[in-house]
């Protein structure tokens, strides 16, 4: 465990070298896209439902994330807030549903599209001005959304992407939130253990509505292991893995190096699920991830 000074403090963490921050983002962003393939595979391929997922995903994350705390010196009581953890239950909860009727590539840019495009629009309400080339980029993405989401025999199932939008909005605010965290690692922890017991009252709601929708909560030891792989190893040690990178990148690369994650998401995707990239969706990742990129590369935005 790391030692905290005598004030009890948490102290600073480290900055990685330059070979090992590149290794940290790497497993980082491998690791966010695992949770879309995780998702998707859970869904189609073993009995699991959405609710129970994401209770699964939410739990072992919870359990994850309390034992990394623990192991490095950042547990803290009290860490997180209700806030925070509603956000994360939103984005879990729409995340799981709508990977019902969406294929994985398709669903990691409507999702990442709608954090970024989450983050920079509560940005512009707070003041936050952009140059002429950032108010570009920001069309581009937005005319990329607008052609996936076109009508067609390529657009996604509209609920599903609906409930996609509402996941990526949802963890925009939660990293909004968490700005301010002095301790990401610890204040991760605590909104994921503030965040189980109101999954387990979704999953309770759902079983109660079996009857009447039909369906209910169903699970098997295949859907299990893909939850708890997606909430103990791709959340719990990815979340963690990515704050150990954090102090080794700026902002701006921060926030770019994720552009990775919709592409990583769609070749895998590929290779493990059979999905195939339609010209649509390969347009439409280059303008969405293309447009983004621009607002974030721009010049740093100026206040009113």
């Amino acid at each position: 465990m790391v030692a905290s000074d005598k004030t009890g403090a948490v102290p600073a963490p480290a900055v990685p070298t330059a070979g090992r921050a590149t290794l940290l983002t790497l497993l980082a962003m491998l690791a966010f896209a695992a949770n879309s393939i995780l998702c998707r595979l859970a869904l189609t391929q073993t009995a699991i439902d959405p609710a129970g997922f994401t209770l699964v995903r939410i739990a072992s994350g919870a359990a994850s994330l309390w034992l990394i705390a623990r192991a490095t010196g950042h547990a803290k009581a009290g860490a997180g807030s209700w806030r925070g953890a509603a956000a994360l239950l939103a984005y879990a909860a729409a995340f799981s549903f709508a990977y019902l009727t969406m294929t994985a590539g398709t669903g990691a840019l409507l999702l990442f599209g709608a954090v970024q495009a989450t983050m920079i629009l509560v940005g512009l309400y707070r003041g936050e001005r952009l140059e002429p080339l950032q108010w570009g980029g920001l069309a581009l993405a937005l005319g990329g959304l607008a052609l996936l989401l076109a009508p067609g025999l390529s657009a996604p199932d509209p609920l599903g992407a609906l409930l996609m939008v509402v996941a990526g909005a949802a963890w925009g605010i939660y990293s909004l939130l968490g700005r301010a965290s002095r301790d990401p690692i610890a204040t991760t922890a605590g909104n994921f253990l503030r965040a189980a017991p109101m999954a387990a009252v979704l999953a309770l709601l759902v079983a109660l509505a079996a009857p009447l929708s039909g369906g209910g909560l169903r699970w098997d030891q295949g859907g299990l292991v893909y939850a708890v792989l997606s909430g103990a190893l791709a959340s719990g040690v990815g979340y963690s893995i990515w704050y150990a990178a954090l102090p080794a990148l700026t902002a701006a690369r921060a926030a770019s190096v994720q552009l990775s994650v919709p592409v990583i998401t769609a070749l895998v995707a590929v290779l493990a699920l059979g999905e195939r990239i339609t010209p649509v969706l390969a347009v439409s990742s280059v303008a969405v991830l293309g447009g983004i990129a621009l607002v974030i590369l721009g010049k740093s935005p100026r206040r009113g």
